[in-house]
């Protein structure tokens, strides 16, 4: 775990006791913190029961002796109202922050000489797949990497620090929210759209937060930014003419850029620091199909460019990503039907760029809404021989795509795959896609994106299986 430093015989409030939680508080109480912890969920509070941390209900903490409070990232502190727990801290002047600015603590603390590498990943789209990918590169060129954050490792659980590694780290907005000494060497925001605005409050408040991931990088370290939505676009025009030393790199899958790197019809091309050429194709990789995935590989050989990797050496590990279950996921193939499992789509924009992917889609779409609309979809309807409805949006969606696309009101996840089953394997239109891109949050009908996704490559497996058996 990270050795964290200046906490030694300090009291620490730890709010919220998932894996992020769990993780602090072991880091802390390793660190000689004096930790009070609470979670409003028993099961989670049971996980801490019989610990040096032993959960407390905040009515009995010393709430004047407590140096800090760490919230889990999910804790609300502004908008719609913030958490009690958050008051509380504000009314005894008690600093709130996050697992990252622990983080981002001890590495100050180390000698320059001693401090790692750091690479952080943010976007409202494709970060986790970012973010791997380059923690791929980075392994397969003999790079010492640690992945984690909103990934995978909780941050403060990831092995202690260390000079001669990478650590490679993906931050929503929440997490980016509650840092105030973040550093990244290599900051990379891959795009904007609107995500989380009950949350932030307003689309100036979530930039705000997702910007914060470059807020104190000092010359010589490197912005990258996605240039493919206008917001994004912003930013990196304005980074360019206030760069203050650091280097700032564009990417783009949808046109040449004069510097930066650049996507177009599946190869990948760069223009940095007066060295350019083509880095190779990607077009066939199954893990990185669509604009949105060149995209996010452009960011991944910028960023690995800065760690001494080659584009090229880049592009050919990525020939050998596996890439992350749920995030354009190839569940499994039959005759002229494929399945693919996107069920990390939780908004609209992620899921307009799955279909773009495709043709012939049959689209599982539903869940609970973010109340964003589907104007982004609506250009693609094209691409789509049915949307096959499921959960709290089916009403609302049915509207929005009245006289753009066949839709289908299905109720459940498990009835919605039946149905676009049926139908792409009566359709005549050569290679279909059977595609889950919900374009909502899960948790109208599941616990998560990940139970959701699961469920639906149950259900095609099965079918897979049962057709095989009977041939």
């Amino acid at each position: 775990m990270i050795s964290l430093d200046g906490v030694a015989g300090k009291k620490i409030g730890v709010y919220g006791l998932g894996v992020t939680g769990l993780a602090t508080c072991e880091a802390l109480v390793a660190a000689e913190a004096d930790v009070f912890c609470w979670d409003e969920a028993g099961a989670a509070r049971a996980k801490a029961a019989n610990t040096k941390y032993a959960p407390m209900p905040p009515k009995d903490w010393p709430w004047k002796e407590i140096a800090s409070l760490v919230v889990s990232p999910g804790i609300p502190l502004k908008f719609p109202a913030p958490h009690t727990i958050v008051k509380k801290a504000h009314q005894e002047k008690i600093e709130v922050i996050g697992d990252i600015e622990l983080f981002a603590r001890a590495v100050d603390a180390l000698p320059s000489e001693d401090r790692p590498r750091i690479i952080a990943i943010t976007g409202s789209n494709g970060k986790s797949t970012t973010t791997a990918l380059i923690g791929h590169i980075l392994k397969e060129t003999g790079i010492k990497v640690r992945v984690g954050g909103n990934i995978g490792v909780p941050l403060l659980a990831l092995p202690d620090l260390d000079k001669d590694a990478v650590y490679v780290l993906e931050l929503s907005s929440y997490q980016l929210d509650l840092t105030k000494s973040f550093r990244a060497n290599t900051g990379v925001l891959l795009n904007i759209s609107p995500d989380h605005l009950d949350r932030h409050g307003s689309m100036e408040n979530y930039i705000a937060a997702k910007t914060r991931i470059f807020d104190r990088q000092v010359a010589g370290d490197v912005a990258v930014i996605g240039v493919d939505d206008s917001d994004a676009q912003a930013i990196c025009a304005r980074f360019v003419v206030t760069h203050n030393g650091r280097q700032v790199i564009p990417v783009s899958a949808e046109g040449s850029l004069g510097q930066g790197v650049y996507a177009l019809n599946g190869s990948i091309f760069y223009s940095i620091s007066g060295k350019s050429g083509e880095a190779g194709s990607i077009s066939d990789i199954p893990a990185l199909q669509g604009k949105h995935n060149w995209q996010n590989a452009c960011a991944a050989i910028a960023a690995c460019l800065n760690e001494g990797v080659p584009p090229n050496m880049a592009v050919g590990s990525m020939a050998r990503f596996a890439g992350l279950p749920h995030r354009m996921e190839m569940v499994g193939r039959e005759d002229h039907i494929l399945y693919v499992n996107d069920s990390k789509a939780t908004n609209e924009a992620a899921t307009a760029k799955a279909v773009a992917a495709f043709d012939n889609v049959f689209l599982l779409l539903g869940g609970k809404p973010k109340g964003e609309g589907l104007d982004r979809l609506l250009p693609l309807m094209e691409n789509v021989r049915g949307v096959y409805l499921f959960g709290e949006a089916t009403d609302t969606f049915e509207e929005a795509l009245a006289g753009h696309a066949i839709c289908f009101k299905c109720g459940d996840l498990d009835a919605a795959t039946m149905r676009a089953v049926r139908d792409a394997r009566n359709s005549a239109s050569g290679q279909a896609v059977v595609l889950l891109s919900p374009a909502c949050a899960s948790y109208d009908q599941f616990k998560n994106f990940e139970e959701r996704g699961d469920r639906f490559k149950k259900i095609v497996r099965e079918l897979l299986k049962k057709d095989g058996e009977a041939a």
